[in-house]
């Protein structure tokens, strides 16, 4: 028995010691890339051919400085960070609106041709977004939103609705009984919707703002296609994309920075989120 013992205790220190190794492996293979490019951030020489190695020869805060008060044609952060900012918390607002609307009303509401759009909506989910380009390129433009920033927030909030089907699940779990006993109280749709359904779904409507907030503060295929031309319209992806190499150090800072609201905002709502994917993957 004792040796039985042993063997299964020496099994069990040898995978322990497998796993945590495979563990540390993956851990560098994914945090490396990010402590490069903060110490990247700091280099002094702001050129990427200056580096000994991977890591620069010497280290300065002026990169960081500069990043907020050089205003040049090549490099206007603050500009493009207002941009991103103005973009990003509008298509949230809206996509926000847009897909609770869109999900409470398959959930709760029985009409001709639902299941045939709910079915639409996952077969135009398949094809990839490239696909539209040309044709969302040829409308924005005849629409003359071309260049212009409301272009952007327009098109981040009608295509979100597309992707209602997780709150529609959480709706779905909402008990018959609370909209009956509303409806018998005299409540109509909006009252109901309103006074009964919002205040239930507050992880929801966080969880959709939070995920209807990143794709435009991240994207850059639809900025980089509606704003080619005027740089004081550019988002920060598409700034940075214009940098040169020897601004690599500059380039580095705003790609750590930029990253920064992102992280605040999943720490302080990870709770939100957690809550709102977990209540939206249940059907009962």
């Amino acid at each position: 028995m004792r040796k039985a013992n042993s063997s299964i205790r020496a099994n069990r220190v040898v995978e322990s010691v497998w796993s945590y190794s495979l563990l540390v492996v993956i851990a560098f293979v994914f945090l490396f890339p990010c402590v490069w490019l903060i110490t990247s951030s700091f280099s002094s020489t702001g050129s990427i051919y200056d580096y000994v190695g991977f890591f620069p020869e010497s280290f300065s805060f002026s990169t960081w400085i500069d990043l907020f008060t050089k205003k040049t044609p090549s490099c206007n952060y603050t500009v493009w960070l207002s941009n991103t900012f103005y973009v990003a918390i509008l298509s949230s607002v809206f996509s926000t609106i847009l897909v609770i609307l869109t999900a409470y009303t398959m959930s709760r509401f029985r009409f001709k041709s639902r299941k045939l759009m709910m079915k639409m909506t996952l077969l135009f989910g398949i094809f990839p977004t490239f696909m539209n380009m040309t044709a969302l390129f040829v409308i924005m433009t005849q629409l003359h939103l071309f260049n212009n920033l409301n272009g952007l927030v327009i098109l981040y909030s009608c295509s979100a609705p597309i992707g209602y089907l997780t709150q529609k699940g959480f709706f779905d779990t909402i008990p018959n009984s609370i909209y009956d006993a509303a409806r018998i109280d005299g409540a109509n749709n909006f009252q109901v919707f309103v006074k009964m359904t919002l205040p239930l779904s507050k992880a929801m409507i966080v969880y959709t703002a939070l995920t209807s907030f990143t794709f435009p503060w991240s994207d850059f295929i639809l900025p980089q296609m509606l704003l080619g031309g005027n740089k004081n319209n550019y988002t920060v992806a598409i700034g940075l994309n214009e940098m040169t190499d020897d601004m690599f150090s500059l380039f580095a800072a705003g790609s750590v920075f930029i990253a920064v609201p992102i992280v605040i905002l999943y720490f302080s709502l990870a709770k939100f989120l957690v809550n709102g994917v977990a209540a939206g993957a249940v059907k009962e």
